[in-house]
């Protein structure tokens, strides 16, 4: 079979999907209604007012929290498929998992003492 006649199905339905989603945006500028206020053209915040600029810069500490909830987050998901063949690994399974678990202690343990975690 040639790589033409594998692929030229998916070819298809990619060009097709791309026309549709063209033909519908262009429809929608087309036919939709626009109006224009004040109180749409504000940035919504939860239903709350906004009061101030809001361009601001937001604090590094809120990125770095932020990516040490992912870091650990991540981290903790690779106990699931340990969990799932936990019977089948034995002690040498269990003993690999402490390792990982004190490795990961040892990170938030030494997060803590940089401070990353606080917020003053």
């Amino acid at each position: 079979m040639d790589k033409v006649e594998i692929y030229l199905p998916i070819l298809i339905m990619v060009a097709v999907g791309a026309l549709i989603a063209t033909v519908l945006m262009g429809l929608s500028v087309l036919i939709g209604k626009r109006t224009r206020s004040k109180v749409k053209m504000q940035p919504y915040e939860c239903g709350v007012d906004p009061v101030g600029d809001t361009k601001h810069p937001v604090p590094v500490k809120y990125y770095m929290v932020a990516i040490l909830f992912i870091i650990f987050d991540i981290e903790v998901v690779f106990l699931y498929p340990w969990a799932v063949i936990y019977d089948s690994l034995g002690m040498f399974g269990f003993l690999e998992m402490l390792v990982f678990v004190a490795i990961l202690i040892t990170g938030y343990f030494y997060i803590l003492g940089k401070g990353a975690l606080k917020w003053d």
